[in-house]
């Protein structure tokens, strides 16, 4: 026991006297001097577990992420693009895995974002419930005139004739009419055009049996017209009812988009990384860099877009355009110092990163909300 190290005096389990020499989680052989086993981290300690030491091990645990956590935000907005470089070198320990401290901070941003518009967003449920106020023509399309203020009726009823004049209200009753006559025939008929024109089409022919049918199964409506239960059947059916939903209830929608919107950060970020890549393709980083520059980038601006909304919340003033101004300079300022390269090449890459990013953000948003429509 002489030879042992000297510690600072260790409380509770943690005393010596405690200490085994093998560990009690996964048998590897310790030395009275470890305080955690070296294979599996688990504490040396053999003393019956309390009440005490129950709690007294959650609270290490929570001031030990709290500490990790304040280094990590302390770092991330005093010292653009370096806490990057500190993690690659493997300084780990002091601060949070970038994945799992992105994850956290969008779902704080959409969950807030969520409540902030909930009430406003479940509103206009009713456009969808009140044919008087509907978003949408009996054909799908979005339309805002019906919910304008009365001084705008004259503009919308100049719009309705212009619609009237084109026979276009004729138009749709009369394809209505001809997929009520013979649906089979109409949906054979539409089997020689391409997979997206096809799909389309059987959508908008499904839409009319569906209306004309109110909540019937995809069962009933192939055994009322004696259609064939094919799989492409079955989609555009699926597709229909969701699109239909859509219509009725476009508020619970929004509300159910935003709720997805983390996810969508994690299917754009690793294909944004691939163009960091192609951009700093001579720098010996790796694809993984890359993707953790990424990672600490984007929580930086989910932590503007948190501060923003607050303020927002608060003050009832819009504050977001400051925080996006913010946030390129800031993203400038990383880059020149996580990849250390001269002001032109920075300005030039951060130019096309930012195209990207645009662009790839867009596309996201818009795969995002036409396959939420189809499966709403």
């Amino acid at each position: 026991m002489k030879n042992l190290p000297v510690e600072s005096k260790p409380k509770g389990r943690y005393q010596l006297k405690y200490r085994g020499t093998e560990c009690t989680n996964c048998g590897h052989p310790l030395d009275m001097s470890d305080r955690f086993c070296a294979y599996c981290s688990q504490v040396n300690s053999t003393k019956k577990l309390t009440l005490k030491d129950f709690f007294d091990e959650f609270f290490s645990s929570l001031i030990s992420y709290d500490s990790k956590l304040l280094k990590t935000l302390k770092a991330l907005l005093l010292k653009p693009g370096k806490i990057t470089r500190e993690y690659l070198k493997g300084r780990r320990i002091s601060y949070t895995n970038p994945f799992r401290f992105l994850l956290s901070l969008s779902i704080i941003y959409f969950l807030m974002l969520s409540v902030n518009l909930s009430s406003g967003l479940l509103k206009l449920d009713k456009y969808g419930s009140d044919e008087k106020g509907s978003f949408f023509t009996e054909e799908g399309n979005l339309v805002f005139g019906n919910t304008l203020k009365k001084e705008n009726i004259a503009t919308d009823s100049l719009i309705q004739s212009q619609i009237d004049s084109l026979g276009i209200a004729k138009q749709i009753a009369k394809k209505d009419s001809i997929v009520l006559s013979n649906p089979k025939a109409y949906l054979n008929s539409l089997d020689t055009l391409s997979f997206f024109s096809r799909f389309g089409a059987k959508r908008e022919a499904f839409n009319t049996l569906i209306s004309a049918n109110e909540e019937s199964s995809f069962e009933e409506i192939i055994a009322t017209y004696g259609l064939s239960d094919s799989s492409s059947n079955e989609y555009a059916f699926n597709a229909a009812t969701s699109y239909l939903r859509f219509k009725q209830r476009p508020g619970t929608f929004a509300s159910n988009l935003i709720s997805k919107l983390p996810f969508l950060v994690f299917f754009f970020l690793p294909v944004f990384a691939l163009f960091i890549w192609v951009a700093y393709v001579r720098k010996k980083y790796t694809y993984t860099d890359h993707l953790i520059f990424g990672f600490h980038i984007q929580s930086l601006l989910f932590i503007l877009l948190i501060v923003s909304l607050l303020i927002d919340s608060v003050f009832k003033i819009f504050t977001g355009w400051i925080f996006v101004l913010i946030f390129i300079g800031y993203l400038y300022k990383a880059m020149r110092n996580f990849y250390q390269q001269g002001r032109f090449k920075t300005i030039v890459k951060f130019a096309f990163l930012n195209l990207i990013f645009v662009i790839l953000a867009l596309l996201s948003i818009v795969i995002l909300l036409t396959g939420s429509i189809y499966t709403f």
